[in-house]
């Protein structure tokens, strides 16, 4: 591991009126690594994404990208430095065909890639989520799990060094887990690192080196999956008092 994480957070707090949503969150995410965030619903891990990948603004706290601030900065700013997300209620372009989508993606990421080039990397893109041939489908033709897999393409396109995934596992059968558990665990080995929130704990056990557990807004727990799925603070949080 690097000395320098990929992605600090330090101190991270977000309020909705009374509500602290996200209360002095610290977690770090190193190149190429896997961490789980993990809590019960309403925690506060999808806001901790929001304000990550610029959709909110924190009260205080801090954002590191390669030691460089962004916290605050506007969404499309963050993901040209290199975050790109997937959400929990699934966004595609409506009025484009997949293709066109995952060409949006190539065009505004990283490399703003254009011409013959993002053509085909897009039908690769495509191919790669299990979406190969259906370049022309309009994205409201798609059935709900391939809209992920099309929002995951998207995401891919922009070349991203850090990818925010909330619960892209969720809802898929046993095959399509473990295609989709697979081709996460891909995303290592070309040194792109991920932040997930995720509740299919077969998933987080095969994939996650590090897991940050949060509950209402707090962080409870940091360790190995196994560490922290056995702490009697998260049993407690997920599961109440008589269980832990």
């Amino acid at each position: 591991m690097t000395a320098t994480p990929l992605l600090e957070v330090h101190g991270l707090t977000r309020r909705f009126g009374g509500l602290v949503a996200v209360d002095n969150l610290d977690l770090s995410v190193q190149a190429g690594e896997i961490v789980g965030l993990l809590g019960p619903n309403g925690s506060g891990k999808t806001t901790a994404l929001n304000l990550i990948s610029g959709a909110l603004k924190p009260d205080k706290g801090s954002i590191a990208l390669r030691g460089g601030a962004i916290a605050g900065l506007a969404p499309h700013k963050i993901a040209r430095l290199g975050v790109a997300r997937t959400f929990q209620l699934v966004r595609v372009l409506g009025s484009m065909t997949v293709h066109e989508n995952v060409l949006a993606g190539l065009a505004f990421g990283t490399r703003n890639d254009w011409g013959s080039r993002a053509e085909a990397s897009a039908v690769g893109l495509l191919e790669r989520v299990g979406l190969g041939g259906r370049g022309a489908v309009m994205t409201p033709e798609l059935t709900y799990i391939d809209q992920k897999r099309l929002e995951l393409a998207r995401a891919l396109a922009l070349r991203p060094e850090l990818l925010l995934l909330d619960e892209w596992l969720a809802g898929l059968n046993p095959t399509e887990l473990l295609q989709g558990i697979e081709l996460v665990r891909s995303l290592r080995s070309e040194g792109i690192a991920v932040l997930m929130v995720e509740h299919v704990m077969d998933a987080i056990r095969s994939l996650c080196d590090r897991c940050v557990v949060m509950n209402a807004g707090k962080r409870i727990a940091l360790g190995t999956p196994a560490e922290v799925l056995s702490d009697p603070e998260v049993v407690r949080a997920y599961l109440g008092d008589s269980d832990a």
